[in-house]
């Protein structure tokens, strides 16, 4: 029992450390692009192309979001440094979605895990969740709740400016990115100006933090303690006698809820899509469950933090609509291309996390790089010692 008992936890130990080790490196990245971008970036141009809600801010915003990381607590970080430089809600969040499921990073591992159709099945049903998003929250989100997000975010700019002038006492208070039409970076020396964009990755990490590594965790033990067949074994066999498009319905919201309550971050996203789909549930539902890593119980939490309550409960009821019609759609379309899809054969990945490869290679770099980032922004005086 006993050794049993430490098995388990060193497995959990294991599994924790790996994932740890995949997703360091593109999360300390993403949070410093995103503090630079806070700092730098002028009001203005977000005014410009994504103040208003068109197909082409949608578009700029999708493209924003394909280049970025592919980390969904960086997306929400850089998506409320567009809401706090004014881009409307619709675009922010058509960038939320673009930078978690249009990235090159998922499509080379959903290539390898379940193939080609899944590759296209996640551009298509990406860009049908983007559109989908936009139309939504451009129509439904209500006015009322569109002005306490923003209060929200200005109460928050106003007391990090403050505590950063606080810090950095040797910077002008009215220097703050929000309220300047250029960037920060024309105004202050060029190394005042990286400590004062490395304060916003400061209060970043301290606002997510614990939300972080309570999903890493909890995904960690998830993966660790419950076996494939566990998950397996939510969904209905398709042998039954319901009508194929009300099956596909249940499969898609119990693959979205499962993505909720079951967060695993990264590749461990895609190797739960991988047993889910091997284990009986629609291509839909495959696809639902991959979109709905914006919905799980931390990034919620984070929402929380960042916008407030209501806002939240509007944002995560309109993103949970969009995902599960965005599911329905493509096993529509599945379904009217005639083309059959086979879910039994799933093709292995090594999860190791360590070795010499690139992760370790970047994680050399961004673990002493984003320490150093994080003291940086604590203000010259505790940089020095």
């Amino acid at each position: 029992m006993v050794s049993e008992l430490l098995v388990a936890v060193e497995h959990f130990l294991q599994t924790l450390f790996n994932m740890v080790w995949q997703i360091y490196w593109p999360l300390a990245m993403g949070l410093i692009v995103s503090s630079l971008i806070r700092n730098w970036l002028p009001v203005e141009a977000v005014l410009k192309y994504l103040g208003k809600t068109n197909y082409k801010s949608v578009a700029t915003a999708t493209l924003m979001g394909m280049m970025s990381s592919s980390c969904s607590y960086v997306a929400a970080s850089m998506s409320r440094t567009l809401l706090i430089k004014r881009a409307a809600v619709p675009n922010a969040m058509a960038f939320l979605v673009a930078s978690t499921n249009l990235i090159l990073e998922m499509f080379i591992v959903l290539v390898a895990l379940l193939g080609w159709a899944f590759f296209w099945g996640e551009v298509i049903g990406g860009l049908i969740l983007i559109v989908t998003v936009a139309i939504v929250f451009q129509f439904f989100y209500p006015q009322a709740v569109s002005d306490e997000l923003r209060d929200n975010l200005a109460i928050q700019a106003q007391k990090e400016a403050q505590s950063m002038a606080s810090m950095q006492s040797d910077m002008p208070e009215t220097a703050s990115p929000e309220s300047s039409s250029k960037p920060q970076v024309a105004k202050l020396g060029l190394w005042q100006s990286l400590s004062h964009s490395a304060g916003y990755y400061r209060m970043d990490i301290d606002m997510i933090g614990r939300e972080i590594l309570f999903g890493v965790v909890v995904s960690s033990f998830l993966i660790a303690v419950v076996p494939l067949e566990g998950w397996r074994s939510l969904f209905i066999d398709s042998a039954t006698i319901l009508p194929g498009w009300l099956h596909s319905v249940i499969d898609v919201v119990i693959g979205v809820l499962v993505a909720v309550i079951a967060y695993v971050c990264s590749v461990g996203n895609l190797i739960l899509a991988a047993a889910l789909w091997h284990g009986g549930i629609s291509f839909g539902g495959v696809i639902g469950f991959i979109l709905a890593d914006v919905l799980t119980i931390p990034m919620v939490r984070v929402y929380i933090g960042y916008y407030g309550k209501r806002p939240t409960r509007w944002m995560v009821a309109l993103l949970f609509v969009s995902i599960v019609f965005t599911g329905i759609a493509i096993d529509g379309l599945l379904h009217l291309s005639g083309i059959e899809l086979s879910n039994t054969h799933l093709r292995p990945l090594n999860q190791d996390g360590f070795g010499w490869n690139a992760a370790t290679i970047l994680n050399l770099v961004f673990i002493p790089l984003s320490i150093w980032y994080y003291r940086l922004g604590k203000g010259k005086g505790e940089m020095m010692m």
